[in-house]
């Protein structure tokens, strides 16, 4: 290889460029000689060279680009106040985890043990060579102030206090949307600020910088109303200083339309709340507790809207809806400061998103069917993974129009791929799934847990509060494999069958009574429930469990007889059905039959796509359903599209509610423009399919499978549809991550059930299928 070449390899691979999502491997190669001359010596002379000659080529070469320092003294840790830079070290290290997870950018967290300013300045300045942007965090006030400002004059990189400016950020998009429901102007309104530390007074002035009058604020500290006439006023208090005739909060509040709490707990009484103005805005930031308790605020006043930091109820302002993104967007336009206009962006895009449509996967993560846009939700959700794209974009955008950008996106639609993918926005439905199944944990039964794979997946649902494993099989075996592996599975309860003559007893007579003109004789239905998956299905249908994993070690049919057999499918379902959901680029696409019906005929299409609507739904999720062949609306004729067709028309006839057209190619369900373009009648017209049903089991496993290992997409499945209690079943050879996802549906399936059997939810069901 030429010296040229070799030069070439070496900045190639250190341009590799940013880290990806979390992992705990390297994200450059490192496994041979040539990856660590390259990533050492003597290749990495080549981008220092680079460098030497052209300073911005440190982006370029190395990760600058995307690490964030996280600062602090501790001198305002949260509400303990000044504890020190140890004792806030556990905070910015969960900051940091917080930039990682939702804007996929590094973090450094750097503790500093002093309290003066210059110090201070002096050290974060000197660290500018190593950072793409400085977050600072938990510095009291004033120094803070000071600190921010200086280093904002004399760095070239974002710097961002977040406890002054994340909180007002967030809260002004609140305060514009709750302007607008309760149709107050910014203008006229009549603000209460309860505190005067770096919150309240950011929080003050970005609100002047969206309309707000100054006079038009009265602020409070634990003195009273800071008056123009009180004496030893701080600069940064006089700023805000009324010359109003009032002295007390009390008084402030009457005739108030916002109240803004940075403050205490309990400060605020219903009897102020009484004495605000009509249709009064109540922002009780202050934590753990608010400044007077939500209950108790929003029973005073029906009139009230209300917003708190609290993750329990409504309108949680949280930092989290802002500086992640605010960091993201300024640092992919290598922006040299995070200015005004920026945090207005960022207002704005961020209050702009509470009016849009709610994605499914965000309704899930908070077990709500349709969140949108009214008193209780005047700021998106911080799980919300549109924020990712439309608040970054908004700020990256501001940064070059200011013109503080050194790095201009000129195509905005392939940098919203880029953010997008810096998430692994194809996990997005699971994250939302598991969400949904932590809030009502069930039981699950794992008829292999004589297996590593089993056990270690059980220890990971257990441990984050997914699912209640039991585990089944010979307990010395399975105590001993928990021993071998470290496992953590203290207190998890263990059936062993050989164990159970009682209980087994008791199982096999159910089985003889249900299965005895099916030639089961009671000596080989007792012989039948030797075997795990009868035992494990048996415990699912007398309630002592609520659901059951199997699969890893067993081939699919004798994993599914046992359940078909002892459980038996739901009220008015012929046949059970395999589903995968397609974890792709572009979001969940469901699979069906890809496991159970090996050719099935026009009823049992309908029937499959009955079980495959109804399954979709349980996610959340609107099915869009095509029917495939290798025909489109009749453009070929042949026993597989005729079939389709027939099926198609049926469901149209007897199931109009449902959103299914077919007969159709598999690029024409997915591809929307080219369905629109050449079938605009198609019911599918307006977006595209994601619920393939496909015309025989050949075609979709073939599909599914080369979809997983061509196309990328990770299969959750298969998905066991149509039985009366929950019986799901892994691949032979599945992952841990593939198991555990299996039986989070497993817990989603039994939730989905229960929400079914109750009467009032049905009948909700039943009024919304009428109005349809």
């Amino acid at each position: 290889m030429s010296k040229t070449n070799r030069k070439q390899d070496a900045l190639d691979y250190h341009s590799q460029g940013r880290p990806g999502k979390i992992q705990v491997v390297p994200t450059k190669p490192y496994s041979s000689q040539r990856d660590l001359t390259l990533a050492y010596s003597p290749g990495v002379a080549e981008p220092c060279l680079k460098i030497a000659d052209n300073k911005e080529d440190v982006y370029k070469y190395t990760a600058k680009g995307n690490l964030v320092a996280v600062i602090s003294n501790g001198t305002a840790v949260l509400g303990l106040g000044d504890i020190g830079p140890e004792a806030g070290k556990p905070v910015m290290e969960g900051k940091g985890l917080l930039f990682k997870i939702f804007a996929d950018i590094d973090v450094f967290d750097l503790e500093l043990d002093t309290k003066n300013v210059d110090d201070f300045v002096k050290i974060v300045k000197s660290l500018e060579p190593t950072f793409g942007g400085v977050n600072l965090e938990d510095i009291k006030a004033p120094e803070c102030f000071e600190i921010e400002r200086r280093l904002k004059e004399e760095m070239n990189i974002p710097v961002m206090h977040d406890d002054q400016h994340g909180t007002a950020i967030i809260s002004a998009a609140a305060l514009l949307n709750a302007c607008e429901l309760q149709k107050k102007k910014m203008d006229k309104i009549k603000i209460v600020v309860n505190g005067a530390g770096a919150a309240a007074i950011s929080c003050s002035r970005l609100y002047v910088a969206l309309g707000a009058k100054k006079e038009n604020i009265v602020m409070c500290d634990r003195s009273g109303v800071i008056r123009s006439d009180r004496a030893n006023l701080d600069s940064i208090k006089q700023e805000f200083a009324t010359s109003r005739n009032l002295n007390t909060l009390a008084e402030s509040m009457k005739d108030s339309d916002v109240f803004i709490g940075l403050s205490s707990a309990d400060c605020v009484t219903v009897d102020m709340l009484k004495s605000m103005a009509k249709n009064p805005i109540v922002f009780a930031m202050a934590n753990p507790n608010p400044e007077i308790a939500y209950d108790l605020a929003i029973s005073s006043r029906k009139d009230l809207i209300m917003a708190t930091g609290r993750s329990d109820y409504p309108n949680q302002v949280n930092n989290v809806l802002g500086f992640p993104y605010i960091f993201r967007g300024a640092l992919d336009v290598r922006s040299t400061s995070i200015n005004e206009e920026m945090k207005i962006a960022a207002v704005r895009a961020i209050a702009d998103l509470a009016k849009k449509s709610v994605p499914e996967a965000v309704n899930m993560a908070y077990n709500a069917k349709n969140i949108k846009f009214g008193k209780d939700y005047i700021i998106p959700k911080p799980m919300d993974f549109r924020l990712m794209t439309n608040v970054s974009m908004a700020v990256a955008k501001a940064a070059i129009e200011s013109g503080v950008a050194r790095k201009t996106i000129t195509d905005w639609d392939a940098y919203a791929e880029e953010l997008k993918r810096r998430l692994g926005m194809d996990d997005s439905i699971m994250r939302a799934i598991t969400n949904k199944a932590k809030q009502a944990p069930k039981r699950v039964v794992f008829a292999e847990a004589d297996n590593y794979k089993i056990l270690k997946a059980a220890q990971i649902v257990r441990d984050d509060n997914i699912a209640i494993p039991i585990l089944l099989g010979n307990k010395e075996i399975i105590q001993q494999i928990i021993e071998e592996n470290a496992l953590d599975l203290e207190g998890v309860q263990i059936v062993d069958p050989a164990l159970e003559p009682e209980r087994m007893k008791k199982y096999a007579e159910s089985l003889y009574q249900k299965r005895q003109r099916r030639g089961v004789t009671l000596f080989e239905a007792n012989k039948l429930m030797r075997d795990r998956n009868y035992f494990g299905a048996s415990m699912v249908e007398f309630g002592e469990a609520d659901a059951m994993i199997s699969g890893l070690t067993k081939n699919y049919v004798s994993t599914i007889k046992p359940a078909l057999q002892v459980i038996g499918t739901e009220a008015g379902v012929n046949r059970v059905a395999g589903m995968y959901m397609m974890m792709t680029d572009k979001g969940p696409v469901f699979f069906g039959d890809t496991t159970v019906n090996v050719d099935p005929t026009v009823e049992e299409l309908v029937d499959l796509t009955l079980l495959l609507e109804k399954s979709v739904s349980k996610f959340n999720i609107q099915p869009r359903i095509a029917l495939l062949s290798y025909s489109n609306f009749g453009s070929n004729e042949g026993e597989v599209p005729e079939k389709v067709r027939k099926a198609v028309k049926i469901l149209h006839e007897k199931h109009p509610q449902i959103i299914v057209d077919g007969d159709m190619q598999g690029n024409f369900a997915i591809n929307n423009a080219m369905l629109k373009d050449n079938f605009p009648f198609s019911r599918l017209a307006d977006a595209p399919a994601n619920t393939l049903v496909f015309p025989n089991l050949e075609s979709g496993n073939i599909a599914y499978k080369l979809l997983q290992e061509l196309g990328g997409a990770e299969a959750v499945g298969p998905i066991l549809l149509g039985l009366k209690k929950p019986v799901h079943i892994v691949q032979l050879g599945s992952s841990v991550r593939e198991i555990v996802n299996m039986i989070t549906i497993a817990v989603l399936d039994v939730q989905a059930k229960e929400e079914d059997a109750n009467p009032v939810k049905r009948r909700g069901i039943l009024n919304r299928i009428a109005k349809k």
